[in-house]
């Protein structure tokens, strides 16, 4: 017992479709995620580099210019890096905050760097 050709043609096309579906279907979850980088690199190396009374001018050749500089707190320099992998979503924050008496380094403070 044969089919017809038009049963034929609409198996075909019905499989196709299925097919089509399924690689659509699967693929769909497959989206694209940029990685997010914002704030300046806190480089270890020049961190060590850096001591209690140095110039702003120093600290600023060391680390680039500062991601904050509060207007109101003209003491104090905050240095900030936000790292989001896009794929895994794995996000690295560190921070590191220098504070100046008369524009010299009197103080250094660094958060770990995290993983979350």
């Amino acid at each position: 017992m044969s089919l017809s050709c038009p049963m034929r043609t609409i198996r075909k096309l019905l499989l196709l479709a299925t097919i089509a579906l399924s690689i659509a279907s699967l693929t769909s979850g497959c989206v694209y995620r940029i990685n997010i980088q914002q704030g300046n690199h806190i480089d270890p190396d020049a961190v060590e580099q850096l001591q209690e009374g140095m110039t702003k001018a120093q600290v600023q050749f060391l680390l680039g210019t500062p991601m904050i500089q509060d207007p109101f707190h003209t003491d104090r320099w905050d240095y900030v890096f936000y790292y989001k992998r896009g794929r895994d979503r794995n996000v690295t924050k560190e921070r590191l905050i220098v504070f100046f008496d008369d524009e010299i380094v009197r103080e250094v403070i660094r958060d770990a760097p995290f993983d979350s």
